[in-house]
């Protein structure tokens, strides 16, 4: 008896223009409509326009059930809405002989670099369907042919149509609705199907990793934003344009990136809680007002969504090269809190739990997420967990000649009263200072104040935010991820672990400070230990070596973007090392 499937992975792909993204969102929204799980991620080359674009989809559910949360090994079927270019992608869009390819024979032969998979070709008269349709796109008939071979219901098509693109009024639903029709008659005539079996219709939550840590920010209080546009992280800036509007605050698009941390900086220091969004070439400008905002203790997150680098590298594609400035990036003795979501589903509480450490211990943090992230859009259950708020200490212990605003107290954290306080007034520069904010000299009272800063961050109690253990807790084989290469780690366990090797995951979540006495309790057991990262020189694995919170022989498994892990990739890799 054949194993039911559980999940059908498919790409639609095209030249800029043809509308392949905008289809791949049609095609999840109607299978979240549909009662299923899903995850879209989206190709598209370097160019400002034009240029080749792809959606790769995997809908259904995963192994064990439950939400989709890694890339597929291998997708079932490539729906090219033209060939233009979208031999660029063959390595990023893995097939083989049981896959299809659905294609327009008048738009030539398949290329090369995708017609050695093997895989089978399917040809469909997809410009003409579209055009026996008044007013019918290429991308409606492809999404129509997805939704055919998935077996997605109709009605739940039509409505992720009419909710899609019903501001464009009546005449464009009908149209776009006639051609998904007529490109799901077209593909049932062939006799294929891979469909899905009935979905579960419960609420879930369809968005993306940027869409998610806006929803954070908001839950977390924070009331001004500041940025400057840069890919993959201006998604959150305009998320978040739309809803403070409704629900107060202000978003500010700065001239650059300097003026927008500069900016949160004044806000900050004016009482309110500030966020700035930026990627790795806009964190490198941001640097020097980061070393000011820790040495004048004032409260900011500050978003990293982490792109292929170095320097402008390749802006649309994903890479977690960007942790050794977020953790040593100013001059001097700088620590800082290093908050990573493990996925998008997480994405909210972290964020939200982001705003509230730095709003508590006073001091930049900085939240990494990363493009593969971010710009994912994906169907998962609603999120029942909130951590529990924290708020800025302001109720001075003295005022007047005895108001301290830097005060060495215990836990290191001091009252940062807002201005025109009564009785409160404090300097907040960079220069290093006494207890009273005033300049200082003296090496005493400068490591007095370094070892405040420090304390404070070593004292707290970060709770669950350190990270996650998934997988049998006694595994003797445990894989340490962070951020977008802890769900590929989580497929590749629960398959080492049915073919008889128990392996767990421990997803690290606070990168910095390391969670010391955490870390060692989730790595207990575990006989071999191996940091996956996808970043060129294995920055997690040296960070953590480095704070001495690694087993003796701990291994490293780190490679750059822009590809993204693959499950059997991490399982190959672990099976070679063994064998060998």
């Amino acid at each position: 008896m054949s194993e039911v499937r559980k999940s059908v992975a498919i790409v639609i792909a095209g030249s800029g223009g043809t509308g392949a993204i905008t289809a791949g969102s049609a095609l999840i929204a109607a299978a979240a409509r549909d009662g299923h799980y899903g995850l879209m991620t989206k190709l598209s080359g370097a160019q400002v326009r034009g240029g080749e674009a792809a959606a790769l989809l995997e809908i259904g559910a995963a192994r064990d059930g439950g939400p989709i949360e890694a890339q597929p090994d291998r997708f079932d079927c490539l729906i090219a809405l033209d060939w233009q270019d979208v031999h660029r992608f063959a390595p990023e869009i893995p097939l083989d002989g049981s896959s299809l390819i659905v294609c327009d024979p008048k738009n030539g032969v398949v290329p090369e670099a995708i017609a050695r998979s093997g895989a089978r070709v399917v040809e469909l008269p997809i410009a003409q369907i579209a055009a026996s349709v008044e007013g019918g796109r290429l991308n409606m008939v492809g999404f129509g042919i997805a939704a055919e071979l998935a077996g997605l219901e109709p009605g739940a098509v039509d409505e992720a149509i009419r909710a899609m693109i019903g501001a464009k009024g009546e005449k464009a639903v009908t149209a776009s609705i006639g051609a998904s029709a007529a490109g799901r008659a077209a593909f049932a005539a062939t006799g294929i199907s891979m469909a899905l079996p009935p979905g579960r219709r419960v609420e879930r939550w369809m968005l993306s990793g940027n869409e998610a840590v806006g929803l954070g920010a908001l839950r977390g209080g924070i009331e001004f934003v500041a940025a400057y546009p840069i890919t993959p992280a201006t998604e959150i800036t305009e998320w978040l344009a739309v809803q403070m509007q409704e629900h107060g605050g202000r978003v500010v698009l700065a001239e650059d990136e300097i003026a927008a941390i500069n900016m949160c900086c004044g806000a900050s220091f004016g009482g309110v809680p500030t966020m700035t969004i930026t990627a790795g070439p806009g964190l490198a400008l941001k640097v020097e007002t980061i070393g000011l905002a820790i040495a004048a203790e004032i409260p900011m997150v500050i978003v990293d969504v982490m792109r292929v680098g170095p320097s402008t590298g390749i802006p649309t594609k994903s890479d977690q090269g960007d942790l050794d400035i977020a953790l040593h990036g100013t001059p001097g003795d700088a620590p800082r809190v290093v908050v990573a979501p493990i996925s998008i589903a997480d994405c909210p509480a972290a964020t939200e739990r982001a705003v509230h450490i730095a709003e508590a211990l006073q001091t930049p943090v900085m939240l990494l997420s990363d493009q593969s992230i971010g710009q994912t859009q994906t169907i998962i259950d609603v999120p029942t967990a909130r951590p529990a708020a924290l708020k800025r200490a302001t109720v001075p212990f003295a005022t007047g000649p005895d108001f301290r605003r830097y005060q060495l107290t215990d836990n290191g954290v001091s009252p940062m009263p807002a201005p025109g306080t009564p009785d409160c007034q404090w300097v907040a520069d960079g220069l290093s200072h006494a207890e009273s904010g005033h300049p200082s000299n003296s090496a005493a009272i400068h490591v007095a104040q370094l070892e405040k800063r420090l304390r404070k961050l070593e004292g707290f109690d970060f709770g669950d935010t350190w990270g996650e253990v998934f997988g049998p807790a006694d595994a003797p084989l445990a894989l340490l991820a962070f951020g977008s290469s802890v769900g590929p780690a989580k497929v590749a366990a629960a398959r080492l672990t049915a073919a008889g090797t128990p392996t767990k995951v421990v997803a690290l979540r606070l990168l910095a400070p390391v969670p010391q006495a955490k870390l060692a309790a989730a790595l207990a057991g575990a006989k071999r230990t191996i940091v996956v990262e996808q970043n060129h020189s294995g920055q997690l694995y040296r960070h953590l070596r480095g704070e001495k919170a690694l087993p003796h022989g701990a291994e490293s498994f780190a490679r750059p973007g822009p590809a993204p892990f693959r499950a059997a990739e991490i399982v190959a890799h672990i099976l070679r090392e063994v064998a060998a």
